[in-house]
């Protein structure tokens, strides 16, 4: 029995067109645990929409993908000098962030140049523009990866217009600017002010994710045991809170089951349930992921590696072995082990 990760393919894909018929010149994305579909599914996906590249995390991933998808292949993670990596084909394209990293790539190599933006997080800076080599790999474009919230109110146009200026300056216009985190008003506004660019949205989470209701992850349920309040139970021998049923059902650690990444919060509220699921842990209440006739499951202890254990209270009839429990994860820590197309 499986944690499973339901498709309704019909809905998706006509979300996947929506996006790109918002984005042209869209790159889509498949990196990491392919959004909880996988890099492979997702390559295959792109080449259905027609688009002529497709951005991976890491040129290993690069490797991975390339039997999968026949066009051209973005590499988004920076190359550096000396890395140790797979063999790869023409068709894939580095993203460079430092001009050491241009000039130690052999001539003919196709890059794209990364550049320092206000998310601070790797490129070259503008005065590094004009030690670009004329010579060596050919740059066929440059990066901006730009911050989601701006809470100083600044314009992502104006300061994309910046780069776009400042290149030009110290070199050809570009041909191309790839852009991360820009909404296709932006990205409409960008094309105006510079008509001989191409500007091409990198789009991972919104392509594959942005239709909730088109995917529905689902956990089978293993055992079903009757426990009395006061009955210890599992590795730690807790005592059972009330009567009820102990639930042992698929996803535990290895899936990323119970696994979260840390959270930016805004806000008094946010912060507030924070501290209210902090306190509940302290007294080991951790609430699951895990659904049953409408009512959010408690952990009863925390995820093993490869099921879960829920509290279900005596008052809900329980499930039969068999039966699927809903659950809502994040799709970019799952690993499931099926996914169905329906």
């Amino acid at each position: 029995m499986t944690l499973s990760l339901y498709v309704d393919t019909a809905r998706w894909r006509a979300h996947q067109q929506a996006v790109l018929a918002e984005f042209p010149g869209l790159v889509p994305v498949a990196k990491g645990n392919g959004y909880g579909l996988g890099n492979t599914r997702l390559a295959e996906e792109a080449e259905l929409l027609g688009t002529p590249a497709l951005a991976v995390g890491t040129a290993r991933e690069a490797a991975g993908a390339a039997a999968s998808f026949p066009g051209d292949l973005l590499v988004l993670t920076p190359c550096r000098p000396g890395e140790d990596g797979p063999e790869l084909p023409s068709r894939v394209i580095r993203t460079v962030a430092h001009v050491d990293a241009v000039r130690a790539l052999p001539a003919g190599t196709r890059v794209v140049v990364e550049c320092m933006t206000s998310m601070r997080r790797h490129g070259i800076a503008r005065t590094d523009l004009p030690k670009l080599p004329a010579d060596g790999p050919v740059v066929e474009g440059f990066a901006l990866h730009l911050p989601l919230d701006r809470p100083d109110g600044s314009d992502p146009v104006d300061e994309v217009s910046a780069w776009v200026r400042a290149i030009g300056a110290a070199g050809p216009a570009p041909a191309a600017v790839y852009l991360s985190h820009l909404s296709s008003a932006d990205v409409a506004r960008l094309g105006v002010l510079f008509p001989d660019t191409a500007f091409r949205s990198r789009i991972g989470t919104r392509l594959w994710l942005g239709d909730v209701d088109a995917l529905r992850a689902g956990a089978a349920v293993l055992d079903v045991t009757p426990i009395a309040r006061g009955e210890r139970y599992g590795y730690r021998q807790h005592k059972a809170p009330s009567d009820g049923h102990l639930l042992v059902a698929t996803g535990g650690t290895a899936h990323g089951v119970g696994l979260e990444a840390p959270k930016y919060l805004h806000g008094m509220v946010p912060r507030a349930k924070g501290l209210a699921r902090a306190g509940l842990a302290t007294v080991n209440r951790t609430l699951s992921p895990y659904v049953w006739a409408g009512r959010q499951l408690w952990f009863a202890e925390p995820p093993h590696m490869q099921v879960s254990i829920l509290f279900l209270p005596g008052d809900v009839k329980p499930p039969v072995i068999g039966d699927e429990l809903a659950l809502t994860v994040r799709h970019t820590t799952t690993h499931f082990d099926r996914v169905v197309d329906r």
